[in-house]
């Protein structure tokens, strides 16, 4: 098992800046999983640890080593490429132990680690097959069975599963998670699929133009996302985000858009009004049949089998709400929205950074994290929201 450090990491390819000065800490035996959308440098920053690509600057460090100029053969550590990258005229057995002949081990030890490995990963009944005769699921358990014989201190795999229809890939999935709770083994795994990150991961780096944007829990990211784009990228559908203003009325502080009026239940003394970005998740918002909430008009309906996403228009803008099926609703229905204020979210208009609410009493405490724009407030000890 290694622990895996990445200090002040940054990447250019002439004048493109792929990787921005990224700082990451994964944990000896904890599965992290780089996540982003393509493009974003996450395949980028998997090769530079697998040393398949080199830093333009910052540290790359294995169990406290700096390996961030040693070759790919001087790590501990073991890729599992997209592709599978096995070789066609070789038999599975051949191709799990071609790591360990390299090696010069002899043909008793190689069989015998062959044979442990095939039978955790249920391969010993495809031992005599060529990489042609076997499934796409197949495959990939035995480019992940050649990198295990190896015993590696991490795995690296770089988006092994997007080769497999849907079906297979969740039953992949599950193997995996199993694997890694049998082995304990740190891995480090790239993927843009959010259902591969929120049900494997222990941790997730969500990236962004080459830059991390939140490091968490999956829970942590879904439930409380740092930004705009973490918020709007996590989630089938995403969240809900449209511009509002936060507005004081007889000391209490309400979210206002067009056509929405939504209570913040804080009170305030004043000066806190500023413009916002809120958000909701869809599976959040309440239908009411009672004229109670905000108003709104149904647009259109998807049936997903046992839940339904309900479109539905609340002035300029369209909401979508995730309910049981059957809604019982058409489109042109008119109904009432029920939005709780514990499950609003708000985030800085111009940068997209959440915001959180700096009661009276801990404005002066907090000083230093609020933003320029509200030095009055916090001079006046007025509350402030601070990203």
């Amino acid at each position: 098992m290694s622990r895996i450090q990445l200090e002040s990491v940054s990447k250019k390819f002439g004048t493109t800046h792929a990787i921005h000065d990224v700082s990451l800490d994964i944990a000896d035996g904890e599965f992290m999983v780089l996540l982003g959308p393509s493009g974003c440098g996450k395949s980028t920053l998997l090769r530079m640890v697998a040393g398949l690509a080199q830093p333009t600057s910052g540290r790359i460090l294995l169990d406290h080593n700096d390996i961030t100029s040693a070759p790919p053969r001087q790590r501990d550590l073991a890729m599992v490429f997209q592709s599978y990258a096995l070789y066609p005229h070789l038999t599975v057995a051949k191709n799990i132990g071609f790591p360990l002949r390299t090696r010069g081990q002899s043909r008793q030890s190689i069989a015998e680690s062959v044979a442990n490995v095939a039978s955790i990963l249920d391969l010993t009944p495809l031992l005599g097959r060529r990489p042609a005769e076997l499934s796409g699921g197949q495959r990939q358990r035995v480019a992940l069975a050649r990198a295990m014989v190896r015993e590696p201190g991490a795995f690296l795999m770089d988006e092994p599963l997007s080769n497999l229809d849907a079906q297979l890939r969740s039953a992949t999935r599950t193997e995996l998670i199993e694997l890694h709770n049998r082995i304990g083994t740190t891995f480090l795994y790239v993927t843009h699929d959010q259902v591969e990150a929120m049900t494997m991961a222990s941790r997730i780096a969500l990236m962004n133009d080459g830059r991390v944007e939140q490091v968490g829990t999956p829970t942590e990211l879904y439930d409380t996302p740092r930004s705009t784009f973490v918020a709007g990228f996590l989630g089938a559908p995403p969240m809900n985000l449209l511009a509002a203003d936060v507005v004081n009325r007889d000391r209490e502080l309400y979210a206002e858009a067009p056509d929405l009026f939504v209570p913040l239940g804080i009170s305030a003394n004043g000066g806190a009004a500023r413009s916002v970005t809120i958000g909701v998740r869809p599976e959040r918002i309440v239908l009411r049949h009672d004229g109670v909430g905000t108003p709104a008009t149904v647009a259109t309906v998807e049936n997903l089998g046992s839940e339904e996403l309900v479109h539905v228009r609340v002035g300029p803008n369209t909401l979508c709400a995730r309910v049981p099926r059957p809604a019982g609703v058409r489109p042109g229905d008119t109904l009432h929205l029920g939005l709780d204020k514990s499950d609003l979210h708000l985030f800085d208009r111009d940068t997209g950074r959440r915001l959180v609410w700096q009661p009276e009493d801990a404005v002066a405490d907090t000083a230093e994290t609020v933003a320029d724009t509200d030095a009055t407030a916090r001079e006046t000890g007025i509350p402030v929201f601070t990203s």
